[in-house]
């Protein structure tokens, strides 16, 4: 359940007539962790244990390699759910020890945090020898749209694609927010054990720090976005050493990183 169709009134030039538009849906999903209430996301139903997954791993929750299993707790029809999923104790990373109660919408990565230091990452700098080729950012852009369904129905989802070295498309998620997007996307990896494979983070709006902080934890050396970049998301690329390109629109592109 990616879209609903819903009523309105359109107006145009002074008339006026109804209109049926298909809208994104945005529902909240509570995940518990040993069966203890953790955290609520606002998200588009759909790839929810790729979202916890992914969520989990740049959260510094969980990063282990072997798999979670999921328990779907509940799930309504207007798309709320709660999913639980057990995990050992001895396994439990810092996110989960500094333990906050949130609510992450779907505008906002970083909701919740509750002092300056929950926003800084560690790890070395990201590190690569890749001559990155700057004419294929239109191609995969369009490799991306060609996949976002949902999009070409509501116009309102983001969509966030990971492409090999070779620039093969692995795979693309949609979402109402763009850091869920991103979190879906590594999280089908992790959950594949493929994530070693993803050299470039494509999205489909604006990127912030929380997406570039995404991209490190996962080493991911390569984000491009097809809007703006802030300045949070540029000193951070930097630090990490992460290509961070934005207004990526046909053959235009900027390099900020």
């Amino acid at each position: 359940m990616q879209t609903l169709i819903y009523e309105g009134l359109q107006l145009n030039n002074g008339d006026s007539k109804k209109v049926k538009d298909a809208l994104v849906v945005e529902a909240a999903l509570q995940i518990n962790i040993n069966s203890k209430p953790y955290t609520v996301v606002m998200r588009t139903p759909g790839d929810d244990f790729e979202l916890i997954r992914g969520l989990f791993y740049a959260e510094d929750i969980y990063k282990n390699k072997e798999n979670l299993e999921f328990e779907i707790i509940e799930k309504r029809e207007n798309g709320f759910s709660i999913i639980n999923t057990k995990i050992s104790k001895v396994l439990l990373g810092k996110g989960y020890l500094n333990k906050r109660t949130l609510l992450s919408v779907s505008s906002c990565g970083i909701c919740g945090k509750q002092k300056l230091e929950d926003i800084s990452v560690e790890g070395k700098k990201l590190v690569t020898t890749f001559n990155f080729d700057s004419h294929k950012i239109e191609t995969m852009f369009s490799e991306m749209k060609l996949q976002q369904e949902t999009f070409e129905l509501s116009g309102g989802s983001h969509a966030a694609a990971l492409f090999n070295s070779s620039y093969e498309l692995i795979n693309v998620k949609e979402d109402i927010g763009r850091h869920n997007a991103v979190d879906k996307v590594i999280g089908e990896l992790l959950i594949n054990q493929s994530i070693k494979n993803a050299n470039c983070l494509l999205v489909s709006g604006r990127v912030s720090y929380e997406i570039i902080s995404k991209a490190f934890i996962a080493k991911i050396p390569y984000v491009i976005a097809i809007s703006a970049c802030s300045t949070l998301a540029v000193d951070f690329a930097k630090e990490f050493g992460i290509c961070l390109i934005g207004f990526s629109r046909g053959k235009k592109a900027t390099f900020y990183s």
